[in-house]
């Protein structure tokens, strides 16, 4: 069972080059921060521009590196169900404790075909499965009735839900499997969707503050709520300007002025407005992270 702070990690550029170097300091230093896991190759880590090759070597990398000491979540979805058999293949032999699988984007699917989609996709390998429901940017929503179905697929496991329905964890909980995996995908929501009775946070806001959004899960795992709240309250500022433009961005910039990468995305993502930055490097210097 997946549970506490696992960062979205952002996959970090040096002259439109993956920087794997880079990459491996910055997953060393949310190691030794406390994270609970690793999501590597998915929407923070810009997978819709990184090649095969890169998503695959990024995979390997990011499990040799971790040295077991954490799952490590694979980015295996696709618009194309052959091509997220090929990722999850991949991720499986890879040694990945995980395969993250989102809803088909852009080809806008119906219920079955999502429900055919990750049964496809689930029976390739024993290799356990999250669902990656994103309606803000796949354009399409998995319904309580698809989810039932995928209920009888024993290697799906569990749920990253980006949806801001904070009913969406104990609805599920009611008809789910009693070990089914609930993980937030929305930074700013944890409190509400731990409540309901989610178990973690994939998070973008982990990546430039590893320690504190673990600190924020552990508070709340020892139901120490006095705590948990003084370092959510502390932690509100940062997801918000976190979001303030198309993510990645806003983290990158952040994590390059605190010395950890450089301030590159790849296009079609641009560089941020000035006000946004002024207001990333305040938020961030508030934080005593420079």
């Amino acid at each position: 069972m997946l549970k506490g702070s696992i960062p979205a990690i952002i996959t970090p550029f040096t002259k439109g080059e993956v920087d794997y170097d880079c990459f491996e300091k910055l997953l060393k230093w949310q190691i030794k921060e406390g994270i609970s896991g690793v999501t590597v190759c998915g929407t923070t880590g810009e997978s819709p521009t990184l090649s095969h090759d890169e998503h695959m070597q990024l995979v390997e990398f990011a499990i040799k590196v971790s040295s077991k000491k954490i799952p490590v979540i694979a980015g295996t979805g696709s618009n194309s169900t052959k091509e997220a058999i090929e990722f999850t293949k991949h991720a499986y032999k890879s040694g990945a404790s995980y395969g993250l699988v989102v809803t088909p984007y852009y080809n806008k699917p119906n219920q079955i075909g999502l429900i055919n989609h990750f049964k496809k996709i689930a029976k390739v390998t024993p290799l356990k499965q999250l669902i990656y429901n994103i309606p803000g940017r796949s354009i399409v929503d998995l319904s309580y009735d698809s989810f039932k179905q995928l209920n009888k697929v024993s290697n799906i496991v569990g749920i990253k839900d980006a949806s801001n329905d904070m009913s969406r964890p104990l609805v599920m909980r009611t008809f789910m499997k009693k070990d089914f995996n609930y993980l937030s995908g929305e930074d700013g929501t944890i409190a509400g969707f731990l409540a309901q009775g989610g178990h973690g946070c994939i998070s973008v806001t982990a990546n430039v503050a590893p320690k504190l959004t673990s600190m924020l899960h552990h508070f709340w795992l020892k139901k120490n709520y006095k705590e948990f709240d003084k370092v959510n309250l502390k932690l509100a500022p940062l997801s918000q300007i976190l979001f303030a433009e198309p993510s990645p961005t806003p983290a990158k910039y952040a994590l390059s002025l605190m010395g950890r990468c450089n301030y590159e995305v790849r296009e079609p993502l641009y560089k941020l407005s000035s006000q946004t930055k002024v207001q990333i490097k305040k938020t961030i210097k508030d934080l005593n992270f420079i």
